[in-house]
């Protein structure tokens, strides 16, 4: 069936068979076929539509599929969007009210898809659900991603997105059961794949949080395995000393009081928000330089390498739209930056996003970096926030802060014979990487490997710099 205006609906029903009184699930999908049988609308009568009609336009009474027990409100038509900017009026209304993390906000994965989806060859797949009376059930920011061997459906912003997930209307989940959210995937599936603009071989959804607000993530009812990470966060009370002394034992307050003050010794030390669009670029920069020598020496890829990052950050610190939500600061000792991050205001929460510090100054030793974690939680508390956000990762100076864990799952399956191998070969990537994380040995094995490669490589490189030019 061809689509008309780029997207055509989807719904799912609760279908009462006259024989039983047990209900199953039904998935009615709207085709030209369908256009016969409403055809009266166009003789004037108003409780039937066209299918060709906007669904928002069709009268509830008129909206096709098969309705019982007064559970008409679960139709669940859905509409896929190739450009975001078609989409970008519901998602922004959407994104207010809906249960979600920043990193599914329209700035965030439009910023994303302009500055990395578009070098990597993304295309969008927006997927918008409604609810029978048109409102909007769920934003689903899908992609079709190239690779070497065959073409893979995710999420948009990967990579760059710590969480991973829908938009999902409040009370979501109890209007939605996991099974009837399943058919709508299988056919939503179903579609993408007979479409050519969306075709994929295989399917990656990576770092999916068990729940987005207050409700379940459906997509965790899909075969998921752990993610080789997982993710924390910490309540944040009402003042900073009482939530300080709770957290903290009075020797490690102390040895914190001790590091500040010979931190002192080399400057005033000062806390400073950035203030406007240059002084966040300046700040930002700065959290670049520092964070790409640390992944360096430690043996990591270059988060800031790839085409598009580093343009993406710089974008999120310039955009007036995000200047609300995004936060970045920096800690100064003197005149130098001896810490900076960039997190987010979303929310009754801060997430923790990006951080660094001068590993190689002299500072470094009395821990600027803590410094700069307590005075974040600080502001945080300063500003009537609930929760810290630290996002994932297991490094030990999160578990220390942190109340709650939050799992995050991951999902990979073939669609068909060209998928099979990189799926395969994916899954059993994320395996290992599992397994080396969660094994204490292992992952202590595989991060002094990746030191030592690292300290040779920054040798190496500095060699290469200090030797003499050829005359």
């Amino acid at each position: 069936m061809r689509r008309r205006g780029g997207h055509v609906p989807l719904a799912i029903v609760d279908y009462q068979p006259k024989s039983s009184s047990v209900a199953v699930n039904a998935v009615a999908r709207v085709t030209t076929s369908t256009a016969a049988t409403y055809a009266a609308a166009e003789a004037g009568d108003t409780g039937v539509v066209p299918p060709s009609a906007p669904w928002r336009d069709i009268p509830a009474n008129a909206r096709p599929g098969i309705r019982s027990g007064g559970h008409g409100d679960v139709f669940i038509p859905s509409e896929i969007y190739g450009d975001l900017a078609a989409v970008e009026a519901e998602w922004r209304r959407f994104e207010q009210v809906a249960e979600c993390t920043p990193f599914q906000a329209f700035d965030w994965l439009s910023a994303w898809q302009r500055h990395v989806g578009i070098a990597t060859g993304v295309r969008p797949a927006i997927v918008v659900g409604r609810f029978g009376k048109g409102d909007t059930a769920f934003i689903l920011p899908l992609g079709v991603a190239p690779t070497r061997l065959a073409r893979r459906l995710c999420w948009l912003g990967e990579h760059l997105c710590d969480y991973q997930a829908p938009l999902l209307a409040r009370n979501f989940s109890q209007r939605v059961t996991p099974e009837r959210f399943l058919d709508v995937w299988q056919e939503l599936c179903a579609r993408l794949k007979r479409d050519p603009l969306y075709r994929y071989d295989f399917i990656e959804l990576e770092n999916m949080p068990q729940a987005i607000g207050a409700e379940t993530n459906p997509f965790i009812h899909l075969a998921v395995r752990l993610n080789a990470s997982g993710a924390h966060a910490t309540r944040l009370g009402d003042d900073w000393e009482t939530f300080y002394r709770a957290k903290r034992s009075s020797g490690t307050r102390r040895r914190d009081r001790s590091k500040r003050k010979h931190l002192s010794e080399f400057g005033d030390i000062r806390f400073i928000t950035a203030a406007n669009a240059e002084d966040a670029r300046h700040t930002l920069e700065t959290l670049m330089q520092q964070k790409s020598r640390a992944l360096a020496r430690h043996g990591v890829a270059d988060l800031f390498a790839p085409a598009g990052h580093r343009e993406f950050f710089l974008d999120l610190a310039a955009n007036a739209r995000m200047r609300a939500r995004v936060h970045i600061s920096r800690v100064e000792v003197g005149s130098t930056i001896a810490a900076a991050n960039l997190g987010v205001v979303f929310g009754d929460g801060y997430y923790h996003i990006l951080t660094s510090y001068g590993a190689e100054s002299e500072l470094a030793r009395y821990g600027p970096g803590a410094l700069h974690l307590r005075e974040l939680l600080a502001y945080a508390i300063g500003r009537g926030l609930k929760r810290f956000d630290f996002t994932i990762g297991d490094e030990p100076y999160k578990l220390e802060w942190s109340d709650t864990e939050l799992k995050l799952y991951d999902y990979v399956a073939a669609a068909n014979w060209r998928g099979w191998l990189p799926s395969r070969l994916t899954a059993l990537r994320r395996r290992i990487k599992r397994w080396i994380k969660q094994t204490p040995w292992a992952w202590r094995l595989v991060s002094r490997a990746r030191s030592v490669y690292g300290t040779l490589s920054h040798l190496r490189l500095s060699r290469r710099c200090d030797s003499p030019l050829p005359p």
